[in-house]
């Protein structure tokens, strides 16, 4: 398997857009010749919700992805892009592997996450439901003024904020998303860890919570 999953060179060549707030959308952020070796050591996955990384098990490939998305360089082309230093900021992951039907709600991100990252990996994305929005407001899906299809090796990545507004229309099934958070401090990462983890596990008990 190549050294290089993730292709920095097209994220770097892909132009930060302001409206509605700053983002970007990089398909083929994955490369192609890398996504069956991913797909192969993905997480099983097989309820919904965000799960964090340390509670996940996987295969190599999977954990070398991980390692570049969290690595140096990934970080210092999100400095660049953005106009932020990260240097002292932690990073968090978690990865979704089913979709249920109240996901995808509008919000925005917890204040403590700085920059959000989306990356999916869902072969032939064919349904019009499940298609990330960017929005000017909350009140409505109906008009967003990007949308996302969660397609194999997209990548889309924004900057938190108070008016940072997404979501998607419903959908359930498998719906495979990596999520990469650059966060405020550490504390923040063993606090949403643990949130998801705890969450995690009640979805296990009781799957119609």
């Amino acid at each position: 398997m190549s050294a290089d999953l993730i292709d920095l060179e097209r994220f770097r060549a892909t132009a930060l857009v302001a409206d509605p707030f700053d983002h970007l959308v990089v398909p083929g952020f994955i490369r192609a010749e890398a996504r069956d070796a991913i797909h192969r050591d993905y997480p099983q996955v097989d309820k919904p919700g965000s799960h964090p990384l340390p509670e996940l098990r996987y295969g190599p490939v999977f954990q070398q992805l991980m390692q570049q998305i969290q690595g140096p360089e990934m970080t210092a082309a999100f400095e660049e892009k953005f106009g932020i230093d990260l240097s002292a900021h932690p990073t968090m992951v978690t990865v979704r592997g089913m979709a249920r039907a109240k996901d995808g709600q509008i919000h925005t991100d917890s204040t403590t996450k700085l920059i959000t990252v989306l990356i999916y990996m869902n072969p032939r994305w064919e349904s019009s439901d499940g298609r990330l929005r960017l929005l000017r407001t909350p009140d409505s899906l109906d008009n967003p003024v990007v949308e996302v299809p969660p397609e194999e090796g997209t990548l889309l990545a924004f900057r938190n904020g108070p008016t940072a507004w997404h979501g998607h229309t419903s959908v359930e099934g498998p719906r495979r998303a990596i999520q990469l958070n650059w966060v405020t401090d550490d504390g923040v990462v063993r606090r949403e860890q643990f949130r998801h983890g705890l969450t995690a596990k009640l979805k296990r008990l009781n799957p119609f919570a």
